[in-house]
Order: structure tokens, then sequence, then C-alpha cells
């Protein structure tokens, strides 16, 4: 009986020389393939995190956009597509203005239509005149405007994160020159 309790303890003995003497366990690797991947988990959360923090360089739609004619290049009746900024560049009696390209009723791109002189939506049939008042279809109020600066060279600088809604077009909505 002791014979037969020595060969039981030295099955279950782990063996004092070999591969796994030297290196990890198993269970040792498992314990640490999770705990890296529990790491990396969390590190590339905080990275995401920190991201939110850095600051973007913004150009194009969301910062100054400056128009590609000059202000006394424009005749009144002019219309300026300006794709970077999503605005439309224009020159009434009243002045200059920059209105946002999306039509207030549903948010469609509203082209500027030349042989009728005028925004017609092609989603739902609004139709704005060039100062962008609205004057036919379900759109409930004029197209938005940008905040514009001229410099003294006559360059147009559109401010497209300032965007302004308006109840009716009014003559002091436009830039003079």
């Amino acid at each position: 009986m002791a014979a037969e309790n020595k060969v039981h303890a030295a099955a279950a003995a782990p063996p004092t020389s070999g591969p796994a003497a030297e290196g990890m366990t198993r269970r040792q690797l498992l314990r640490s393939s999770m705990f890296a991947t529990i790491g990396a988990m969390f590190g590339l959360a905080a990275a995401g995190g920190g991201g939110m923090f850095w600051p973007i360089k913004l150009s194009g739609f969301g910062g100054i956009v400056p128009a590609p004619v000059k202000a006394h290049e424009m005749q009144v009746g002019d219309v300026v597509t300006v794709r970077d900024g999503k605005y439309y560049l224009t020159r009434s009696e009243d002045g200059l203005m920059a209105l946002y390209w999306k039509c207030v009723h549903l948010g469609c791109t509203v082209p500027w239509n030349a042989a009728a002189g005028k925004f017609m939506c092609p989603c739902h049939a609004s139709v704005y005149d060039i100062t962008g008042q609205n004057i036919a279809g379900p759109a409930p109020r004029p197209l938005d405007m940008m905040e514009i600066t001229v410099e003294p060279d006559g360059t147009v600088l559109v401010n497209t994160g300032k965007i302004t809604e308006r109840v009716r077009h009014e003559p002091e909505h436009a830039v003079k020159i």
C-alpha cells in the first residue's frame, strides 16, 4: 500500500524538469492574455477619449471660407456657388449675402435656377428669390444666411460656422458694398 501511495503522489506532483517547469503554465498564459486584452481595451478607450480633446483645424464648412470672387466683381443678380462652404454668394440691390444652400423645409440642397432667376428646391417645390426669401412652396421661412466680412481689397470671407435663421428677409441682412 505504501508503494501504491508513492505512485499516486509521483503522478500528482508537477514535473521538476521539462518545458512546463521552465516557462509559464497554461493557467498563467490564459491569465496574462486576459489582462493584456483588458489593458488594450482600456488603452483604446483612453486614446479615443483623448482624441476628443485634440483641436481640429477647420477648413471648409464650419470655418471661414473665402469666396472665389471679389466683392467689386459681382453685379446685381449674380449668384456664385461655393461648394467648400455649402453656400451661395448672392448680390442683390440690398448688397451681398451668403445663403446656406440647405432648404429650410426638409434639408434638401436648393440649386440656383439661372433661367428663372430663383432658387428652386427639387424635393418639394419650395421657391426662393435671390435674397433667400421664400415665395412659394411649403418652406416656412427664408433660407438661412451666414456672416460675411468684406476685406479692404474686396476679398469676401464667409463664416460658415455662424448660420443665422431669419423670419423674413430684411434689407439690413445684406452687406452693403
